[in-house]
């Protein structure tokens, strides 16, 4: 794989959008864009990639993926696909604000991309959303049961998730480019095909391997942005319920690892995301080169932090709670690298979007024994805040 420097340019919404533009006008498939933190750079961006129905992240090696992997539960009742993907030899990255053109069989970059990387973008078009809440007594009806379930021994903790539904009038790529520009989350995705299209705004990563090293950082404990975050650390239910799942993923992780190699360098750190504080953990560690991409997908998903302790089980008892299937919501998003570099977001924040406009956006929290009903609705809510909050064009 060979790296060209373009040098500095404009931001990565705008090198979106002046690709986006450029694909509708000569008529081939448009960009797909990752934006925030990706394989340690600040955006990847594939400048025109035919996202499909079925290409897993290990079709084609020898070429960048970019796609999207549903939450494996229901998949019969799913809106869009429940595999995407798209493969590319090159794609444009921004690293420490300085465009890069990266390609597997060695070429130059075109001109056009050269133009796009420092072209006057096209304004963001007008567009308008209009969402609709969940059912509140469903959803707290379904944590009663979960509570249920825990106080009989049946699990220690599960991801209870709802669905806000709504309907887009203009494009995917102009809500995507708007949401970035005025939330900055850091695992923004964007991917779209006569399928529909995928707008993420997720904040955590499901897995990222580099070389050897694999890693993990599941989010569990929310309050809002408006709160102390110190809260956070002194609250029992949030503590319990990210320790939890982080022993989920060491296990997930341990399954593939090398033995004596699975570690947690980061425990209970508070980040903030758009909206909300969090507490996030990292669990790290190293695989043999023999433990390809199909491997760690098989030792590891659906991610923890969506699903529950015990997983298995947790999934079973979710799927008769939940009206509604998951689809892309806690499945993954991002790319893989032809070097066997990979990044995956989990797909929280994440807005489902067919052709004629109808939106899915999923929400949920872990619960504990210790869980009140009426405040993890409440942190359903300010989970949705930054995404519904989107309702038109600036």
């Amino acid at each position: 794989m060979t790296t060209e420097v373009l040098g500095p340019g404009r931001s990565a919404v705008d090198v979106l959008g002046s690709l986006a533009d450029h694909a509708r006008t000569h008529g081939i498939p448009p960009p797909a864009a990752l934006v925030g933190d990706w394989l340690d750079a600040e955006a990847v961006i594939a400048p025109s990639l035919e996202v499909v129905a079925g290409l897993g992240p290990s079709t084609h090696p020898d070429r960048f993926w970019f796609g999207a992997l549903s939450f494996p539960d229901r998949t019969a009742q799913v809106r869009l696909p429940a595999v995407l993907g798209g493969t590319c030899d090159a794609v444009l990255f921004l690293r420490d604000g300085v465009w890069h053109h990266a390609s597997s069989t060695g070429a130059r970059c075109p001109d056009a991309l050269r133009v796009s990387v420092t072209d006057h973008p096209p304004v963001i078009e007008e567009w308008t959303a209009r969402w609709r809440a969940p059912d509140r007594d469903h959803h707290e009806r379904a944590i009663l049961s979960c509570l249920d379930a825990i106080a009989a021994g049946e699990i220690y903790q599960a991801c209870v998730c709802s669905r806000f539904t709504g309907h887009l009038r203009g494009e995917p790529v102009d809500l995507f480019r708007d949401g970035v520009t005025r939330t900055s989350p850091r695992k923004a995705a964007f991917l779209t095909g006569a399928w529909g299209s995928v707008v993420s705004f997720s904040p955590e990563t499901y897995l990222r391997r580099v070389g050897d090293v694999v890693s993990s950082s599941p989010i569990k404990g929310t309050l809002p942005l408006s709160e102390d975050p110190a809260l956070l650390r002194a609250s029992v239910k949030d503590v319990a319920e990210n320790i939890m799942i982080v022993d989920l993923v060491r296990n997930d992780l341990g399954r593939v690892a090398v033995p004596g190699t699975v570690t947690v360098p980061e425990l209970l750190s508070v980040h903030a995301a758009p909206g909300v504080w969090h507490l996030v953990s990292t669990v790290t560690a190293h695989v043999s080169p023999s433990v390809d991409t199909d491997a760690l997908l098989d030792a590891t998903f659906p991610p923890g932090s969506v699903t529950g302790t015990p997983k298995l089980r947790a999934r079973e008892l979710l799927s008769d709670w939940e009206t509604d299937a998951r689809g892309v919501y806690c499945g993954a998003i991002g790319v893989r690298a032809p070097d066997g570099d990979l990044d995956l977001s989990v797909a929280i924040r994440t807005v489902e979007i067919t052709p004629d406009g109808a939106m899915g956006l999923g929400v949920g929290g872990g619960i504990t024994i210790d869980s009140d009903p009426s405040r993890e609705w409440q942190e359903c809510l300010d989970k949705a805040a930054s995404i519904i909050g989107l309702t038109h064009s600036r």
